[in-house]
């Protein structure tokens, strides 16, 4: 015998259940017991590998804004796993403040030990970076003019270091090459250790045991451009390493973020309702999740949630896949 709630289910999921039952219970529901269901539901299931980076970056909600009470689009801050493919965690940024607030929220939930954490310049605050050493995680961290004195230094310790073609400097080197598209971008990494003497002399940034530099040099169209970027690091001299986990940070962009602006819709989405857009982010963080991990159809998000609302079977396939 099918149950009222499973035929409510059924016809939510073919589309017969009103929006306004849709919006209602999502704007009921407690946005920060569902955010902690959804971390412990991760850390029961992924499995995550020593080294694994651990990409934190955050994403507006475009359509999320409501003129009418005067609320702006949320932004949410979300981590994620970059060779897991998954979201470990999210967290809404408060209305009246910024991403430096939330990101320490987020890694205080998360079990980062033995995981590289990476963060664009805006996570570059003593406070994060003693939270994530205290968890026993490791930290690249982008590295601009918010923090004058330590860009300063760095930036004066690299033009030294590459005069003397790093004599007198541990320092350890990296370099891509990638064409395509009629583009050419070479990516060099130079990485020096035994340096916080010099950066940090008062060890004001816990663990800070070396700092990284890339110099991208890209070509397209016969016009060159060359752009540096300096990174603060609690990791030991390996600049493949470091070349590769900066890399991997922007895996966050391409396979979250893009996922969720073209097979999800999330940008165009205008619930907007109460605690309504914060738990359908962390709704389409748990979709993302689901179908990535759901490999015995070769074929794209947007293809496999068609399927999944169509297909009962299939849908139970990915509700019960087991990581």
């Amino acid at each position: 015998m099918v149950s009222p709630h499973m035929i409510h289910l059924r016809k939510a999921r073919r589309g017969k259940l009103p929006p306004a039952d849709f919006a209602r219970i999502f704007s009921l529901i407690d946005p920060q017991n569902f955010q902690e269901c959804f971390v412990s539901w991760m850390k029961s299931v992924a499995n995550l590998t020593e080294g694994e980076v651990i990409a934190i970056d955050g994403k507006s909600l475009k359509h999320s804004y409501d003129k009418k009470f005067g609320n702006r689009a949320i932004n949410m801050v979300s981590a994620w796993a970059t060779s897991n493919k998954l979201v470990l965690g999210q967290i809404k940024v408060d209305k009246k403040s910024n991403e430096i607030t939330a990101i320490p929220e987020l890694i205080k939930v998360l079990d980062v030990a033995g995981c590289i954490v990476t963060i664009d310049a805006i996570g570059c605050q003593k406070e994060i970076v003693n939270l994530i050493s205290q968890k026993d995680g490791d930290y690249i961290i982008a590295l601009k003019k918010n923090q004058k004195s330590l860009y300063e230094s760095t930036e004066i310790l690299f033009q030294e270091a590459i005069s003397k073609r790093n004599e007198g400097f541990k320092a350890s080197r990296y370099s891509t090459r990638e064409m395509g598209h009629g583009r050419e971008e070479i990516r060099n990494y130079l990485m020096l250790t035994d340096i916080s003497s010099r950066v940090d002399p008062e060890n004001k940034w816990k663990k800070l045991n070396s700092i990284g530099m890339v110099e991208s040099v890209r070509t397209e169209n016969g016009k060159t451009t060359v752009e540096t970027r300096y990174y603060i690091s609690s990791l030991k001299l390996d600049a493949r390493k470091f070349g590769d986990s900066v890399r991997s940070h922007w895996g966050i962009e391409n396979s979250l973020h893009w996922i969720l602006d073209v097979a999800l819709n999330e940008d165009d989405c205008r619930i907007r309702k109460d605690n309504s857009p914060q738990n359908f982010a962390v709704l389409r963080h748990i979709a993302v999740n689901l179908l990535g991990k759901e490999k015995t159809k070769k074929l794209g998000i947007k293809n496999k949630q068609f399927l999944a609302a169509m297909d009962d079977n299939y849908l139970t396939k990915v509700l019960g896949f087991s990581y």
